[in-house]
């Protein structure tokens, strides 16, 4: 019930995912009669489909902490609830996120131990790999535990899901200079200096957007305005090219020509291949979309999903944590 077309595109991509994946089984939670009505389009229909009855959802508009106490029967609720409970792997979602965020931390899953704030890391699609940039929004106020905590975690991540094995974090700064940045920003650079981790120092935004590092850790407030601003210029740029191709028949030749390279950036771009972003650092495995998701996006995040449960990328962070913490210390 999460999606701002829902629960169409949330459906649809769940049957998709269901069809691929025939060994696992894909729970819809939501309003059951909403929830069959949209089933009742797909056939045929996987059987490894089931439902779990939701009589409440938490709207965009929601305010967090209020839905968190007053909605308990929410689909984010009931859902995130099924993984505390083991009768189920992970929690997928285009809904809330704030909302998610507090019912995962203060209600069903919790933190795991150790873990100072959970963080969004977020896979950001370059020229030849796929960084991740952590957080990217869930903490607007930070201390440099926390930034060093994201390091961590967005390590362990990039090893466990990309095989990385010594995955490459900087600090992502207004310059490489040592001597640039906030005081967060000084902070947390002794900090990650004297960790275990592949520290290679600070870097300026395009040098994350090149790729030229594994993981790029950032403060959530900071984070979320580089995810903002990056899909904004995409877009624009998108637009721009296509307007600009189509002004004489030279350029629309020239952009027949060229439609294959462009479909493949575009592809390599479209952040329905991506699904959604992990939340690291609560006990259970959640994936949450954009509010705009559509099928394929909801199906990949199934995917992401599937991938965090069989990298045991929970119990990873849990031991990697304390490991580097001990090291830290």
């Amino acid at each position: 019930m999460g999606s701002d077309k829902n629960p169409e595109p949330d459906v649809a991509g769940a049957v998709l995912a269901a069809q691929e994946l025939t060994e696992d089984v894909i729970v819809l939670v939501g309003e059951e009669t909403a929830v069959r009505a949209e089933l009742d389009k797909h056939s045929p229909l996987p059987s490894n489909i089931e439902i779990v009855h939701a009589p409440q959802a938490i709207t965009m508009e929601d305010k967090p902490a209020q839905a968190m106490r007053e909605k308990r029967q929410s689909s984010i609720h009931i859902g995130l609830n099924l993984v505390r409970d083991g009768q189920a792997d992970a929690f997928v979602t285009a809904g809330n996120t704030g909302a998610v965020l507090a019912v995962a931390t203060l209600h069903s899953l919790k933190r795991i131990p150790g873990v100072l704030r959970p963080a969004l890391g977020l896979l950001f699609p370059t020229a030849d790999s796929t960084p991740m940039l952590i957080d990217a929004g869930a903490n607007a106020d930070n201390k440099p535990e926390y930034l060093y905590q994201f390091g961590v975690m967005g390590s362990l991540f990039m090893q466990k899901i990309k095989g990385i094995e010594n995955p490459r974090v900087a600090l992502i700064s207004n310059g490489e200079e040592a001597g640039k940045g906030t005081s967060l920003i000084q902070e947390t650079i002794s900090l990650l200096q004297n960790s275990h981790l592949n520290y290679v120092g600070n870097i300026e935004p395009k040098e994350f957007i090149r790729g030229d590092v594994d993981v790029g850790v950032v403060d959530g407030f900071t984070g979320n305005i580089i995810m903002k601003t990056s899909e904004a210029i995409a877009s624009g740029i998108s637009d721009m090219l296509r307007e600009a191709m189509m002004k004489n028949p030279l350029t629309i030749l020239g952009g027949l020509l060229a439609r294959p390279a462009f479909r493949q950036v575009r592809q390599r771009m479209n952040p329905d291949e991506i699904g959604g972003i992990p939340l690291l650092g609560v006990n259970g495995a959640v994936i949450i979309g954009h509010g705009r998701s559509n099928a394929r996006a909801i199906q990949t995040a199934v995917y992401q999903a599937r991938a965090l449960v069989e990298a045991n990328v929970v119990a990873a962070i849990a031991s990697g944590l304390t490991e580097q913490t001990n090291g830290h210390q």
